[in-house]
């Protein structure tokens, strides 16, 4: 559990809701291939070291055991790696399930998702520094929640992030499609993650990967864009 007298900026979320598909990338026809592997991962999960989560690590990975298809989750939690631990070990028990490393760190231009990192980035947290550090560490940036509270919005288009998180699980659909723009007009990859803070909002939306269970691959297959979006029971391609 987190520490006592630890501050986490509270947020405000909206309920969850099902939101369209931004294939960022799809190459049909390598789905011909026996040898590539479609792997379902909620990107963008909060448990209970976040203060305005109630998500136990013991509750996603019991979710992620369960779940017929979604078998990779990224722990993100606000500003740190403490719960990471302690999810990864339970989630060791299970050989399908696969818990990737990460964090959602606040900047004052809005919040960044850092994929791959067991350690948060040295301060301060400006942006720049933020995407230095993935960059410098082999893992993923991406801008969460673009055009929703604590988003970047269109300021986003100034640095050299690696993905857009275009479907986000608690955000409106408006703001959803807005996500999606800005991906095309930069020209990079969307992900899709719950952003769940209670149990009924995990795996509610899912990226999809070309690779294997192995979390290096699957980062560099999210930043080469062998990915797609999906909600729970509908599918749009663009």
């Amino acid at each position: 559990m987190p520490e006592e007298g630890r501050t986490v900026r509270t947020r405000k979320h909206q309920s969850g809701r099902k939101q369209k598909h931004f294939n960022s990338f799809r190459d049909d026809s390598a789905k011909t291939s026996e040898r590539i592997t479609l792997i379902q991962a909620d990107l963008h999960i909060h448990t209970t070291y976040s203060s305005d989560s109630t998500v136990t690590p013991k509750t996603l990975v019991e979710k992620l055991v369960a779940h017929s298809f979604i078998k990779v989750a990224a722990v993100t939690d606000h500003d740190t790696v403490e719960g990471l631990s302690v999810t990864q070990k339970l989630a060791a028990a299970y050989p399908d399930i696969l818990i990737i490393p990460g964090v959602e760190i606040s900047t004052a231009e809005g919040d960044l998702l850092i994929l791959g990192t067991e350690e948060t980035p040295p301060k301060p947290w400006t942006v720049e520094n933020v995407v230095d550090f993935a960059r410098d560490n082999a893992c993923v940036s991406i801008v969460a929640h673009p055009y929703r509270e604590y988003g970047m919005g269109d300021l986003a288009r100034k640095y050299k992030v690696d993905a857009i998180e275009v479907l986000n699980g608690v955000s409106s659909p408006s703001s959803n499609k807005l996500a999606q723009d800005l991906a095309k007009l930069m020209g990079l990859p969307g992900v899709a993650g719950s952003d769940a803070h209670n149990p009924s909002e995990l795996c509610t939306v899912y990226t999809e990967v070309q690779a294997s269970l192995d979390i290096d691959e699957i980062l560099k297959t999210l930043k080469n864009g062998l990915v797609s979006v999906h909600s729970i029971g509908r599918s749009i391609h663009f």
